[in-house]
């Protein structure tokens, strides 16, 4: 790979990442930055046909979930050649602070609240870092760290 600061996609996606690693910093600024363009124009690009997708079957799978009692889920029509397959996922929120009270009153009935809910215990990390150490000690066997994929922004200094 050369090091102006001309490419293509094909161009980088067929040079090993090692070697991406060796070309000098402004390159690898370009890159990135052009990478980014690149994902931020497909998206919208995306997001613009999916609009229009919508607009042309939304409301005949708006019908076909009513006309089969549903509100949410999966249905599927063909439009000429084309299987459309349209899907409403359900999104399930729960208000955690009446279903606390309700598990309290399960309790409290003699009951055991875990036949009906599930319960998970969450600390926030910036809560824990404030914590003293020693109740930070406590609970730090029931704490595990686990790292997710690194990232880098670059930003290209002025000359």
């Amino acid at each position: 790979m050369s090091t102006d600061l001309t490419f293509t996609p094909e161009q980088v996606l067929a040079t090993p990442a090692g070697t991406l690693a060796q070309q000098p910093a402004e390159l690898l600024f370009s890159i990135k930055s052009a990478a980014a363009d690149l994902l931020a124009a497909g998206k919208a690009l995306s997001d613009h046909i999916d609009q229009a997708i919508d607009f042309k079957w939304g409301e005949r799978a708006r019908n076909l979930r009513h006309d089969a009692g549903k509100d949410t889920g999966v249905v599927h029509f063909d439009d000429g050649d084309v299987r459309v397959t349209a899907e409403l996922p359900k999104k399930v929120e729960w208000d955690q602070t009446r279903l606390a009270d309700m598990t309290r009153r399960i309790t409290e009935s003699g009951d055991d609240p875990r036949q009906y809910v599930e319960i998970t215990y969450r600390v926030s990390e910036t809560k824990f870092n404030a914590w003293p150490e020693t109740l930070k000690s406590a609970f730090e066997v029931a704490r595990t760290v686990k790292t997710g994929k690194p990232s880098y922004r670059l930003a290209l200094m002025k000359e």
